[in-house]
Formats: C-alpha cells, structure tokens, sequence
C-alpha cells in the first residue's frame, strides 16, 4: 500500500478574527536555542502576512502580561530537563500563572539521548503539568513533543543491519525521543494542546515522513532540509514549526 501522506493546516485556513483574538492573549513559552528558531519563524511569517500581529517580547517577568503579547525566556540548561521544567514551574508561579491565556516548555533535542530515562522524564514533567493546571485553571497548558535530529547514517549502518546489530548509536538518540513522544501522545493526545513539533520536523514537503526501522519498529527522524546542522532548525524549518504553533494557539478556546 502506498504511504499515507500528511498534510497541515495552513495559516490562510484561520479566519482574521481569530488572530486578531490571538493578539490579544498572554502567552508564556519557555524554551531554549531551537525555540529562538521557532521565535525567528514568528517574525518570518509575521513579515510574509499582515493579519499575524503578535507582540513579542523575550521577558518572565509576570509585570510585563499587560496586554496581548507573546513572552518567551530561556529555561534552564540544556541536558538536563529536571532544571528546565523547575524553571518553567518557578516562572509560572512567580506571578505568570494568574495572568497567562496559555503556557508551553519546550525541550531541546539534547535533552534526550541514548542514556536517558525517558519514563522518568515524562513522569516528572506529566506530574508538574497537572498541578499547574489545577493550580492555575484558567490557563492553558501547551505539550510539545520532543523535537528529532538528522540520523547521521552510512554504509556502515547499513551492514551493521545487515548482520543483524540491534544496538546502533546512528539511531539510538532519535529512539529516546521517539519514545518521550509515544508517552506524551498516549497520555494527552486528543484531549490537550499538543505541538507535534517531531511530526512536523519528520515530515518532507511530499507529506511523506522520514523514518528508519530497527527491530521491527517504526522511528521518526527529522528530515535533512529542514535544518543547518541536523539538530537547530533553517529558514525552511522554523518557518513550518512556526506556522503550525501559530495555527495552534489561534485554535484554542
């Protein structure tokens, strides 16, 4: 059977009045340098449409949710997600919680690899998440899946496959990562916000995705053009991740 093809909403499918709500909201985003990427696709598309009018400030601190703008601030240190996800916590108690429309952390890709405990990951950020949201019930908790990176492969790899070898470092990043995402999308898919930011980063411009097999599963990759250095996001990249963050956040209630 041919291979089912996605495709994304685009921001020409959200009508006027929703971006104009859209400016009007408090948001808050925590991230680190691929975020700043998904911030310069903001401004990328902003430039391309006039009706996205979003202010965006890089601040955490609750004084400046005034009026409509999009706040975003580093969190934490790369590797370590228990520090990012204290981070985002602090900030969101320190004021920002009883002011904001919306929230999202978002992970770095380093924050998963090989030697990672992705349950316990999960379990501490699942856990952080539903006593902000019952803590602050007026506002909206964003998931963002973990985002990939380019699966660096050979020849090798594949004669590695070949004589049957199950544990390949080519792959053993992205797998971490793959499953973080299967946990996160088992636990709020279909019923909270998720930015599928794996799945946009996965998929090639046919609709068709990047992926690569290994005892007998399926994993996403992400695809080489969108990117400068198979981790941090290029125009093409951050521009797409943008755009489908973006059609998010109208969306929501």
């Amino acid at each position: 059977m041919p291979e089912e093809k996605i495709t994304f909403p685009s921001i020409k499918d959200v009508p006027a009045s929703a971006w104009q709500k859209l400016s009007q909201k408090k948001i808050y985003f925590g991230h680190q340098s691929v975020g700043n990427n998904i911030i310069a696709g903001f401004k990328d598309l902003m430039q391309k449409h006039p009706e996205l009018k979003l202010n965006i400030v890089e601040t955490a601190d609750d004084s400046d949710f005034k009026a409509g703008l999009f706040a975003h601030s580093r969190v934490g240190e790369n590797l370590d997600t228990k520090i990012k996800i204290t981070d985002f916590v602090n900030f969101i108690d320190s004021g920002i919680g009883k002011k904001a429309d919306a929230a999202a952390l978002k992970f770095c890709y380093l924050d998963m690899v090989v030697d990672t405990d992705v349950g316990e990951v999960f379990s501490n950020y699942d856990r952080s998440m539903e006593r902000l949201k019952k803590k602050y019930p007026d506002m909206t908790v964003v998931h963002f899946t973990e985002p990939l990176t380019v699966s660096k492969t050979s020849w090798k790899t594949w004669i590695k496959k070949l004589i049957g070898k199950t544990d390949l470092w080519e792959y053993a990043d992205n797998i971490k990562r793959n499953e973080y995402n299967n946990l996160l999308i088992e636990k709020y898919g279909g019923k909270e916000p998720i930015l599928d930011i794996a799945k946009i980063e996965s998929t090639r411009p046919d609709g068709t995705r990047q992926a690569f097999s290994l005892n007998g599963k399926t994993y996403y990759s992400m695809v080489p053009e969108y990117t400068t250095d198979g981790g941090h996001l290029n125009e093409t990249g951050r521009q797409k991740v943008a755009e489908q963050f973006l059609i998010l956040l109208a969306n929501l209630n």
